[in-house]
C-alpha cells in the first residue's frame, strides 16, 4: 500500500533535494553517491599508548598506498588502476567500481610517535598502530 503523507505547502526543503541533484550531478552519479565510491572509510579506537585505526581500501595494491605522520595529522593515500580488463569483443555495459585516487587527512587529539608506529595490510584492511607522543617534560628556568 501506498502511505500518505500530509503535504505541507510550506515546506521548501523538496525543492532545495531537486536543485542540488540537478546542479550537482557529474557522469550520470549524484554527488553523494560519487563521494561515497571514493571515500576511506575507517574506524579509530584508543587506549592510554596508542591509537588503532583500521581503513578499508578494498581493491587497492600494498605498494599503491602512502601513510604519513606529521605530528597529530595522519593522511592516507591509495590509488586504484583499472579499465584495463576487457578481452577482445568485450564492452563495458555498467562500470560502478571506483578508479583513481582517494585520499583522508585528519587531525588525532595527541601528537603521535611516528618513529614507533607501525602498518600492516591485509585483505584489504590497512591496520595502523599509532603510539601516543609521550607528553614532554617541563623545563622550569631558574631566575638568577
Amino acid at each position: 500500500m501506498n502511505r500518505l503523507m500530509r503535504y505541507e505547502p510550506s515546506s521548501i526543503e523538496p525543492v532545495f533535494d531537486l536543485l542540488h541533484k540537478l546542479f550537482h550531478t557529474s557522469r550520470g552519479l549524484a554527488v553523494d553517491e560519487e563521494e561515497s565510491l571514493s571515500d576511506i572509510k575507517l574506524d579509530i579506537t584508543e587506549d592510554d599508548a596508542a591509537y588503532t585505526l583500521k581503513a578499508e581500501l578494498p581493491g587497492v595494491e600494498k605498494d599503491k598506498i602512502d601513510v604519513q605522520i606529521e605530528g597529530n595529522s595522519v593522511s592516507i593515500c591509495a590509488r586504484t588502476e583499472g579499465g584495463k580488463e576487457l578481452k577482445e569483443g568485450e564492452r563495458v555495459v555498467c562500470r560502478e567500481r571506483y578508479v583513481g585516487t582517494v585520499n583522508r587527512l585528519f587531525s588525532l587529539p595527541h601528537e603521535v610517535n611516528e618513529n614507533n608506529a607501525s602498518a600492516q595490510f591485509q585483505n584489504g584492511l590497512l591496520t595502523l598502530i599509532l603510539p601516543k607522543k609521550s607528553p614532554s617534560t617541563q623545563k622550569r628556568l631558574q631566575i638568577f
